[in-house]
């Protein structure tokens, strides 16, 4: 049977997780400019109420005025399919073409 030995440097692994951690940056901050874009406009309130907090451990798209839920229920013709569930495949989209770059 063959042994197969590989050895990487804390430097090498520090390199990747830096460029790890700039993947999910960036596929987190198209994803808020995706969920902005599929907001609904009729006043502009509820894309200017849309912000994106970032901290080590998350990344928050907060839509933050009253008729969130019903927007992203599909209420709106000009987006029936809400805004989440079109932003979390478009999150899958991104985190999928970042990390092929890696």
């Amino acid at each position: 049977m063959a042994k197969v030995k590989v050895t990487v440097s804390k430097a090498d692994l520090r390199k990747l997780e830096q460029k790890v951690d700039r993947a999910i940056d960036n596929a987190t901050e198209d994803t808020y400019t995706f969920f902005k874009a599929e907001t609904p406009v009729r006043s502009g309130n509820a894309r200017n109420k849309t912000k994106y907090k970032e901290s080590k451990s998350k990344a928050v798209i907060n839509a933050n005025y009253p008729y969130a839920k019903r927007l992203d229920e599909g209420y709106s013709r000009q987006s029936p399919r809400g805004m989440s569930k079109p932003s979390i495949k478009q999150l899958k989209k991104e985190l999928d073409m970042e990390f092929r770059r890696i």
